[in-house]
């Protein structure tokens, strides 16, 4: 087991493991990490050793058990991942990250314009007393969960939530909205895929965010192989970005919010990229 005085020193050219933070990844997410609470024996976890354990397993999606040796215990790290998670901690530091990418790309701190898509992923066999079932999505023919996720016009994620796949995207999409609750106000554009189309997904629309308008963006039938889709292209690159960790190639999780917090950790290890190794 690694104690304070053998750990090896990180550095950017020599890191245990690729998913690792580097230096310069490290000194923009240590001041977002919350300082233990006051009174006790006080904190002798390395946090960044448990936030290079949290981006091992969403790297390489192996088990919790498999977490390597010369890491903080699989307990620890899903223990403080979890506390993250329910203190909202992940939500802050990932609107900290948006804020720095959109100054680094010269945007205005809030976005005007953004863009809805879902996507249906299969589920492991899984087992135990508390399990958010999976679905059947029809139209893609796959048994599990669905993420529903909105991204600014750069392709960063703003929102996020993960169901059950049977639910219909259209109502995703008013579940996602909800859950802005006023973050970005300035939204005034949404551009969308059929799915999100005819009048029940606009009344609802109306009722949530009355100021956003949509628009449809449809494939053409004439057309035949791959044609980037104007504005579409943006959320489906995005979620191409992120099944780049192989904890989100499948949905391994029992519980959505799990899901979710995963898919969050993935965004911002792909802000955390854009800002430190562009």
């Amino acid at each position: 087991m690694w104690t304070a005085e053998n750990r090896p020193k990180y550095n950017r050219d020599h890191l245990r493991y690729p998913s690792d933070l580097t230096n310069d990844e490290w000194a923009v997410i240590e001041p977002l990490i919350p300082p233990a609470r006051r009174g006790g024996r006080g904190r002798s976890t390395d946090m960044r050793a448990v936030m290079n354990g949290v981006m091992y397993i969403l790297s390489t999606g192996c088990q919790w058990r498999y977490m390597p040796a010369d890491l903080p215990p699989y307990s620890t790290v899903f223990g403080y991942m979890s506390l993250w998670r329910r203190n909202r901690t992940l939500d802050k530091i990932h609107y900290a990250l948006f804020l720095l990418c959109r100054e680094k790309e010269d945007k205005k701190e809030e976005p005007t314009a953004c863009v809805i898509d879902s996507q249906s992923v299969k589920s492991a066999e899984k087992g135990g007393d508390s399990i958010d079932p999976p679905g059947f999505d029809g139209g893609k023919l796959i048994k599990g969960k669905k993420r529903h996720i909105l991204v600014d016009s750069t392709g960063l994620l703003l929102v996020a939530i993960v169901t059950s796949a049977d639910v219909q995207d259209r109502d995703g999409g008013l579940l996602l909205l909800v859950t802005l609750c006023g973050m970005f106000p300035m939204l005034k554009k949404m551009f969308a895929d059929s799915a999100y189309g005819g009048p029940i997904f606009q009344s609802g629309l109306n009722n949530i965010l009355p100021q956003l308008n949509v628009e449809i963006i449809r494939r053409s039938d004439k057309v035949k192989g791959f044609v980037p889709l104007p504005k579409r292209w943006i959320v489906e690159r995005t979620i191409a970005w992120l099944n780049r960790c192989r904890r989100l190639a499948k949905d391994w999780e029992n519980l959505n919010c799990n899901g979710l917090a995963f898919l969050k950790l993935a965004s911002i290890r792909l802000m955390l990229r854009k800002l430190c190794n562009a």
